[in-house]
């Protein structure tokens, strides 16, 4: 027996892996109070509503619904109609403290805090640069986050 073809299929398997896990397809919601469902359809039960710009991964289709995935690793069931492509980010880091995230007038440590914000705060994604992202708040605020502390697009 060749040693090296089981060697070959588990290196195949894990990059295989990890170019789909690459390419999961982030989206966001359209619309305020959407109702996430238990399962692909309207006559399933609402687990959670969400509201407009919340980030969510796409995993899988039925027909018209989507099942998709946040930042917790919840799932659940949308109608495709209330998805866009819009990318919007999400506070992570935080969760089960006061503590907040900084939002600055520079993509760096040395940009001055033009605001703060807390564990599930949602962000519009304006830009990516250095491993920041330069974020806009629903309320006219706009800086850089360092981007380990989102989740999102």
């Amino acid at each position: 027996m060749n040693r090296r073809r089981p060697l070959f299929f588990i290196v195949f398997s894990l990059l295989l892996l990890a170019r789909i896990a690459a390419a999961a397809e982030m989206a966001s919601i359209a619309g305020e109070d959407i109702n996430m469902r238990s399962g692909p359809g309207a006559e399933h039960e609402v687990v959670w509503t969400i509201g407009s710009g919340f980030p969510v991964e796409i995993v899988s289709s039925k027909g018209e619904w989507l099942q998709v995935k946040d930042f917790e690793g919840s799932t659940g069931w949308v109608h495709k109609k209330t998805i866009q492509k819009t990318p919007h980010m999400i506070v992570k880091a935080n969760k089960g403290t006061d503590q907040q995230i900084n939002v600055r007038s520079e993509p760096n440590t040395q940009g001055a805090i033009v605001a703060k914000a807390n564990y599930g705060v949602v962000f519009k994604t304006l830009e990516k640069k250095d491993g920041w992202v330069r974020v806009e708040h629903g309320q006219g605020v706009s800086g850089w986050v360092d981007g380990r502390l989102l989740w999102g697009f």
